[in-house]
Parts: C-alpha cells; sequence; structure tokens
C-alpha cells in the first residue's frame, strides 16, 4: 500500500535584491509566523496557493493559481489596501481506490497588502484556466505624472 508523504516546505524564489521592499520582509514573516504557529497547534487547516503580485503605472494585479476550483467556491474581498481571496478546493468524487495523492485540497487563503492606494470601484476579477486574476487599479493620485518643465 502507498502511503502519501509530507513534502517539504518549497523554498521561496530569488528575489531580485536590487530594490528593497520592507512590505514584501515584513508579509514573509508574516506567513512564516502563521505556518509555524498553526504546525505547532496542529492546527493547519489553510493552505496558500502560488500568486504572483504585478505593478505597472496604472494598477495591481495579482494572478493566484487555483486549478480546478469554481468561481462560486471563491471569495474576494478589498479593504484599504489589504486584498484577501478566500476558498475552498473540493475533493473530487471517487469510484476507485486511491492510491496515491499530491493535490491540496480543503481551504485556502492568500493574503497581499498592496503598497499604494488603490481605486477600490474599479476591481476585476477572472477566472480562466484554472488562474485567478484580479486587477485592482489605482487611485488617480497614486499613480505617477509627468511634470513639464517650464521657464
Amino acid at each position: 500500500m502507498t502511503l502519501p508523504v509530507r513534502s517539504p516546505s518549497r523554498s521561496p524564489a530569488p528575489r531580485d535584491t536590487s530594490s528593497w521592499d520592507p512590505f514584501r520582509e515584513l508579509e514573509d514573516l508574516y506567513e512564516r509566523v502563521n505556518r509555524l504557529w498553526a504546525e505547532s497547534l496542529g492546527t493547519v487547516d489553510r493552505w496558500a496557493p502560488l500568486a504572483d503580485v504585478e505593478e505597472t503605472e496604472d494598477a495591481y494585479s495579482v494572478e493566484i493559481e487555483l486549478p480546478g476550483v469554481s468561481r462560486d467556491d471563491v471569495d474576494i474581498q478589498l479593504g484599504d489596501r489589504q486584498l484577501t481571496v478566500t476558498g475552498e478546493v473540493r475533493q473530487k468524487e471517487r469510484t476507485g481506490i486511491l492510491r496515491r495523492t499530491t493535490r491540496r485540497v480543503g481551504r485556502f487563503s492568500y493574503a497581499v497588502t498592496l503598497p499604494g492606494d488603490v481605486d477600490a470601484d474599479g476591481v476585476t476579477a477572472s477566472l480562466a484556466d484554472g488562474v485567478l486574476t484580479v486587477h485592482v487599479p489605482k487611485a488617480e493620485q497614486a499613480r505617477p505624472r509627468r511634470i513639464a518643465i517650464t521657464g
């Protein structure tokens, strides 16, 4: 009989060290402390999906990998600058004996604090090919402006 094996946590992807981001370091620390706390209590019931956060001149784009998740099983909230995506990956109905599994199922949660002011009324989200894309426009005052030099 094959038994599932818990694989060690993935090491974080190499980061661009040319620009130091204290908010990113705080988020990483927050995630590590929460994981250690949950593991020490034996209450690991939520997991964080893989995600990318991209910033352009006029918006932030967050892409989260959620294969097999329906849009009805996802909740997206934006409060202040905190974007939170929660939901559940449901276990597939099986007819045979499951010999091995490495897919994650159950409740998930992903949260990110965006570094600038955002336009909460313009947020859009789409789910296609197992990737949730949340587009968060920047507030007008947070967008860079070109200043003309006179005289």
